[in-house]
């Protein structure tokens, strides 16, 4: 099995090299958090098919475009990234054609679940195998951007499917919003012990500050 940089080198370090190939990373985060920054990354190290269920295509390309020009690590986008809006009366369809034609290991992201999780728990749940043999057979990673809140039962089936869950949590204290990252679940690895303290402002690095209790 072949590990595919995450396009965060802290996490790469900490995962030998990154993800297993075939994976399905769900990405859990406040509506309200810099996720967006995080899902930019995992888009960069390959060529990547991003769909889109809520913003436009237009918003996207400026917002990869705008942090790939800030990138901490000094990284570029070297590969191709393909930003396509999935079909609101059907995204399942849209999102599985675009799975069975992913490039060989390419990222596939979809921002954000939710359109597809109000479906049936008949077709969701077929949706998401089919989904992971997609990805397993490119020898790619999907990258699911999962948006808490009023989520719906369905939520219950991604998580279980998951091979990896990226749990990004955000408080706001009266001084600082501090971001903690935290991977519960990792098929095929070992998940991270303690949280990752992670500075979200319009890049993605490490905090190496102190708590102050």
């Amino acid at each position: 099995m072949e590990t595919l940089p995450t396009g965060i080198s802290v996490l790469d370090r900490e995962f030998g090299g990154g993800l297993p190939s075939g994976s399905v990373v769900v990405l859990k985060a406040d509506p309200a958090s810099q996720s967006e920054l995080i899902v930019d990354r995992f888009s960069r190290p390959r060529e990547c098919r991003y769909l889109t269920t809520v913003r436009s295509a237009d918003a996207v390309e400026e917002s990869l475009t705008l942090d790939a020009e800030d990138g901490d690590d000094g990284d570029e986008r070297d590969h191709e990234t393909v930003v396509e809006e999935v079909d609101h009366e059907d995204p399942i369809d849209d999102v599985l054609a675009a799975a069975a034609d992913l490039p060989e290991r390419a990222t596939l992201v979809v921002d954000s679940i939710e359109p597809l999780e109000a479906a049936d728990r008949s077709r969701y749940g077929p949706f998401l195998t089919d989904l992971r043999r997609h990805v397993d057979d490119a020898g790619g990673i999907a990258v699911i951007h999962a948006l808490k809140g009023e989520t719906g039962t369905n939520r219950v089936v991604t998580e279980q499917v998951a091979d990896v869950i990226f749990d990004l949590r955000t408080t706001v204290t009266g001084t600082e919003v501090v971001n903690r990252l935290i991977v519960p679940k990792f098929r095929g690895g070992a998940a991270l012990e303690e949280p990752l303290k992670l500075k979200l402002t319009d890049t993605v690095s490490v905090d190496t500050s102190r708590d102050i209790a």
